[in-house]
């Protein structure tokens, strides 16, 4: 179950995709009119007459199909509205007639249907046609966590702490149940309502672990994404869990920073970068986050695994627990921001990267945390050490 050892693994996208609103990203180039919109509009409104023409009619027998919001390689994400209750959700096509959208599609719903957790995108019903399978889960519309980073006019380390103590809080409920989810980044973390105070929501479980049936906890299989991969994956040594702990330690650092620890547009260096765990604290703003904060991170990007902190002992560091007394107050906001935009620049690219068509649902994937596969194929593992 899952992703093969021996190829390329392209994380499927985000089970809830972020939210549009209605008509935005649509029609909104420099002089276009109120005819852009319609033109727009319509077309939308014929997708959705399409793609309702091949829904199983029980799917249609209780939810209203409103808006394609999500394309991957084996699935496709629409948002809904139950008829009877008139609540908004999101259900998840997956195609199963491949094996690998089969192993995708049973490796998420082992864990979806286990997990019930305040952090957790919740699965609240499934449909299984011949060939494919429709998971009805709640619906994220409060957008992708750096749109809104982007978006507010301040924040500190006390809002990264808020925001941290949910994912670990999410991380340490997976690990107990022995599910490792093997692909958390920024994009999988989403935002359950538009309001300030609202929770997080870790979501796409396509890669996770729960295990198998001879009780073997620890993994093999070459996956994830390059730049939040733990070094013990690329040395491809048996696995635990706390390859979670260490993407916690890069999504934590790009957090306060809007930088990665490791990063490369060719990936054999950005393994070998990986691989020696050097990493640095120098330029903004940096000067301005406190040390209890790079305790935290360092703590965590630790290469050996057996060392780092696991999710409840992140939980339990003194950043966490002591973030009004030990935080700093300075408004990291825009040095964070200026940084997201200017790795998520044109020039940033390189020719040969993967631009994420697979995450092309939503005009949002600009920041291109994870545009490239893994793509371990590419170069010997002899040549990355």
């Amino acid at each position: 179950m899952g992703c093969g050892a021996s190829r390329k693994v392209v994380p499927e996208p985000p089970a809830l995709a972020r939210v549009k609103q209605e008509g935005q990203g649509q029609g909104r180039a420099a002089g276009a009119g109120p005819g852009s919109a319609a033109v727009a509009e319509a077309a939308r409104r014929m997708q959705v007459v399409r793609f309702r023409a091949k829904f199983d009619p029980r799917v249609l027998a209780r939810y209203d199909i409103k808006a394609l919001i999500g394309k991957g390689s084996f699935s496709k994400v629409v948002r809904v509205e139950q008829i009877a209750t008139k609540k908004p959700f999101a259900i998840k096509v997956m195609e199963t007639r491949m094996r690998e959208g089969r192993e995708a599609c049973e490796s998420e719903l082992s864990v979806l249907r286990r997990v019930s957790h305040c952090y957790i995108v919740q699965l609240m019903e499934v449909f299984e046609a011949l060939d494919c399978v429709y998971m009805v889960m709640e619906l994220a519309t409060g957008g992708e966590l750096f749109d809104r980073l982007i978006a507010q006019r301040s924040f500190t380390e006390q809002d990264a702490v808020r925001i941290l103590r949910m994912v670990a809080d999410g991380i340490r409920y997976l690990h107990a149940l022995r599910i490792t989810h093997r692909d958390l980044k920024p994009e999988n973390l989403l935002y359950y309502h538009p309001g300030a105070e609202s929770k997080i929501l870790i979501t796409d479980f396509g890669l996770a672990n729960s295990g198998n049936k001879s009780g073997d906890w620890t993994m093999r299989t070459l996956c994830g994404t390059p730049e939040y991969i733990a070094p013990e994956i690329l040395l491809r040594k048996p696995y635990t869990s706390a390859v979670d702990m260490w993407a916690l330690g890069v999504i934590t650092y790009v957090l306060l920073s809007g930088l990665l620890p490791f990063d490369d547009e060719s990936h054999a260096r950005l393994y070998r970068k990986i691989l020696r765990g050097k990493y640095n604290y120098t330029g903004e703003p940096w000067p301005n986050i406190s040390c209890l904060a790079k305790d935290f991170i360092d703590k965590l990007l630790i290469l050996d695994a057996s060392h780092r902190m696991s999710a409840g002992q992140a939980l339990d560091h003194p950043w966490v627990l002591t973030t009004v007394a030990g935080s700093s107050i300075k408004n990291l906001q825009r040095t964070i921001s200026q940084n997201l935009r200017r790795r998520a620049s044109p020039h940033s690219e390189s020719p040969g990267s993967v631009q994420s068509s697979k995450s092309c649902y939503s005009h949002k994937s600009r920041h291109k945390w994870s545009k490239r596969n893994l793509g371990l194929g590419e170069s010997p593992l002899s040549a990355l050490l």
